[in-house]
């Protein structure tokens, strides 16, 4: 019944009468009243309806009320006295619920039989125990209990029986087997586990502890899928568009620079790049086809992290040389072996091996002009060419077993000007605005 007097076919009966609202109203009080036996003003409205049956009329009888501890229902109940045919059914009195819910009931006593149940007609329900499941929409919702929702899944297998013992005689008697286990739950000879699932989050079933809680029920709330949502009938919302650093993981994009050795227009790739089992980096590589330089540069793809980090490792065999290595803008380097540091910001970002980062320091070292150009000192230009030796020979000492320290420490003043963290307040910079206003 819709309110308004329109006709809803999912009704026992197919009225088109005044709503319940308007025919008579359950006396003075609250409309939604709770359920109770004992409540005496608490009257179903009777309407005249046509019986889906044998098409003459009957009468339909809806009450609304309220569960405890749920919310309000309209149980409806129709009868015909010409041909004998009754239903009953249940519908929400309110809207679909935000989220889905999902019951599940440990039936471990003949007490728990006994529970309300309130089960729509969008609700699966589940015996895993007997891989038995209730399809959403084959049944109308009902409000019943446990023992009640069994006996009605019995007569829905036992009212086609007849036809299948003359058309699938086999079938039937597997079908009469398992109508003997259902019958079997009745009686809880061991705990079985009872399912019902709703995307509408409108079934319900009774916690009698409550508003303690029920260690025998567990209720989960989900949200639904997009196919849930169109099977109830609601506008699925339009997929959230992915942010914008989701859609760089997926392509590269391409924009125009020079050549920083010709000054030759030339075109820098970008990519946003996940390092495994560290971080989002940001890869720019430019390619020069006039003079055939090329480049690539590492930049962070997120922000400075409280504590800065300093990674020893001690290279022990030449499959070491293969190892990716991450450097950024921000990272100094140094080998004591050779006596060498490498001040922060030079080389850039590096997104390299062990063995492409030591050849980047060789020919920042072997074609840097002003080291190694006529203004260079005799000695100072020996040293270079010295350690240029040095690292095109082996590094690492065979006899020392292979390990990796990485430390995090706190950075200096000093290292946090560099990174212009000093100035940048995070907190509590409301009450300097407020002041400033």
């Amino acid at each position: 019944m819709l309110a308004g007097g329109a006709v809803d076919p999912g009704l026992p009966g197919a009225v088109a009468a005044p709503s319940p609202v308007q025919a008579r109203q359950p006396g003075p009080g609250h409309l939604f009243r709770p359920i109770s036996a004992d409540d005496e003003e608490q009257q179903p409205t009777e309407i005249e309806s046509l019986c889906m049956n044998c098409y003459r009329n009957g009468m339909t009888r809806l009450l609304l009320t309220e569960i405890p501890f749920f919310r309000e229902i309209i149980v409806s109940s129709f009868s015909c006295e010409q041909c004998g045919w009754n239903n009953t059914e249940i519908q929400s009195a309110g809207r679909i619920q935000d989220q889905g819910v999902r019951y599940t009931l440990t039936v471990r006593a003949q007490e728990d039989m006994n529970r309300e149940v309130v089960k729509t007609d969008s609700a699966t329900t589940r015996i895993p125990e007997l891989d038995f499941e209730i399809p959403a929409f084959s049944q109308k919702g009902a409000l019943t209990t446990v023992e009640g929702l069994i006996s009605r899944a019995v007569s829905g297998l036992e009212q086609d029986q007849p036809t299948r013992r003359a058309n699938e005689e086999a079938m039937a008697e597997r079908i009469d087997e398992f109508i003997v286990k259902l019958k079997e739950l009745k009686q809880v000879a061991s705990p079985f586990t009872l399912i019902i699932d709703d995307p509408s989050g409108n079934s319900f079933v009774e916690n009698p502890h409550a508003p303690r809680k029920d260690d025998a029920l567990v209720i989960t709330h989900y949200n639904r899928t997009l196919h849930q949502e169109e099977m109830l009938g609601l506008q699925a919302e339009e997929p959230e568009e992915k942010p914008e650093e989701e859609d760089l993981r997926n392509e590269v994009l391409q924009f125009n620079t020079n050549c920083p050795e010709c000054n030759a227009p030339a075109q820098t790739n970008m990519k946003l790049v996940q390092i495994p089992h560290f971080k989002e980096v940001i890869i720019m590589a430019t390619n020069c086809e006039n003079c055939g330089h090329r480049t690539n540069e590492v930049k962070s793809g997120g922000a400075v992290e409280p504590l800065g980090t300093r990674i020893t490792f001690y290279i022990t065999d030449p499959s070491d040389m293969t190892r990716d290595l991450l450097k950024s803008e921000t990272c100094s380097m140094e080998i004591p072996e050779l006596e060498f540091e490498l001040g922060m910001a030079v080389l850039g970002g590096k997104f390299t091996t062990l063995e492409g980062i030591l050849k980047d320091i060789r020919e920042l070292v072997t074609k840097n002009p002003f080291t190694l150009g006529d203004s260079s000192s005799p000695g100072q230009t020996e040293k270079l060419q010295e350690f240029s030796q040095k690292l095109d020979q082996n590094v690492y000492a065979p006899e020392d077993d292979p390990e990796m320290k990485v430390e995090h420490y706190k950075r200096t003043f000093d290292q946090n000007e560099e990174l212009g963290l000093n100035d940048m307040k995070t907190e509590g910079y409301e009450t300097g605005l407020a002041s400033q206003r």
